[in-house]
């Protein structure tokens, strides 16, 4: 398990949980000694103990060795360097599944795409992504969850999965590689704009139409980049949408009810330990649909206020003045 984090380390707990002797890589040393002397894992997860068959270690190399499935929760911004010092160490019979949902700044690349750049050869045909809603303490805590695992291979999907599947985590297999990680990193941006949203006091009737224009949005990129739009309306798309624009528990969320509430966003990050995607991927996603030729006005609204200094109730008010047209449109 790449990535100490609070998901990382529920993803340890459940594959051990399962009669697996897992690594937990921890980008820290002193992190890792904290672990590993007190079981739990105080910064990020402190309400869960460790299983016993997770060994925390600050150690890439050690980790790694002789690992059959490979698992990241490294931040986006953190991966490709992660992955260039990985890569001589992964078993090239090894799985290796992305658990992270954003988009590379610089490149534009989802996660898979960014180890298919550093990885040897072999190993990216076992390449995959873990995605869909899912709160790493509700997890942990034993909430029923439904998640998604894909991969080019359906087989392959199926054997990740049995690492982590278990009672109160259903995880479905799919071989839309694509539209898993978009569906992920998009509907993080644009959480951020109902967090903003309700703390303008948007109410129920905004939430419930950023929400589906949101998912539109989402739908005209992933349909330019070649998701499938059936992965986008399940549990990596329109689940993880839901999930993370209706709950506080979302570091996205919080970030854009703060936002609305006049806070800069440099005094927000500040205050937050774990990263919040959305912020980076806003930027990307900006990007990705300038270059594709792709509408997609709330991410342009979210970039404006986190990158160019606009106000959200500006940006509310300019998204409800635009110029109306037919709802279904190409």
């Amino acid at each position: 398990m790449l990535g100490a984090g609070a998901w990382g380390t529920v993803l340890a707990n459940l594959a051990a949980g399962n009669g697996h002797d897992v690594s937990l890589w921890c980008r820290r040393p002193e992190l890792a000694e904290q672990i590993a002397r007190e079981r739990r894992n105080v910064a990020y997860l402190p309400d869960a103990a460790l299983h016993p068959a997770v060994r925390p270690t600050a150690d890439l190399s050690e980790a790694l060795g002789g690992a059959a499935l490979v698992l990241s929760a490294v931040p986006s911004h953190g991966t490709r360097e992660v992955a260039t010092r990985a890569a001589v160490a992964i078993e090239r019979e090894a799985i290796v599944v992305s658990a992270t949902k954003g988009i590379e700044n610089e490149t534009l690349l989802r996660m898979t795409q960014v180890f298919e750049q550093v990885l040897p050869a072999p190993l990216h045909a076992r390449l995959g992504v873990l995605s869909g809603p899912s709160f790493a303490r509700e997890v942990s805590a034993g909430c029923p969850t439904a998640v998604t695992l894909a991969a080019r291979d359906e087989a392959l999907a199926d054997e990740a999965r049995r690492y982590l599947a278990g009672p109160r985590l259903r995880i479905y297999t799919s071989t839309d590689v694509v539209g898993a990680e978009l569906g992920g990193a998009l509907k993080n941006v644009i959480a951020i704009a109902a967090g903003a949203a309700e703390s303008l006091g948007a109410g129920a009737n905004g939430r419930a139409a950023l929400i589906t224009r949101g998912m539109a949005e989402i739908f005209r990129l992933g349909g330019a980049l070649g998701a499938e739009p059936l992965t986008l309306s399940g549990l990596a798309g329109m689940g993880d949408l839901i999930l993370t624009c209706t709950s506080a528990t979302s570091r996205n969320y919080r970030i854009g009810l703060e936002l609305g509430r006049g806070l800069a966003l440099s005094v927000i990050l500040a205050d937050m330990r774990e990263v919040a995607e959305g912020v980076r991927t806003a930027k990307s996603a900006y990007d990705l649909a300038r270059r594709a030729g792709v509408e997609m006005p709330i991410v342009n609204e979210v970039y404006a206020i986190l990158y160019k200094g606009k106000s959200p109730a500006s940006a509310l008010s300019d998204l409800m003045s635009r110029e109306s047209k037919a709802e279904f449109w190409t």
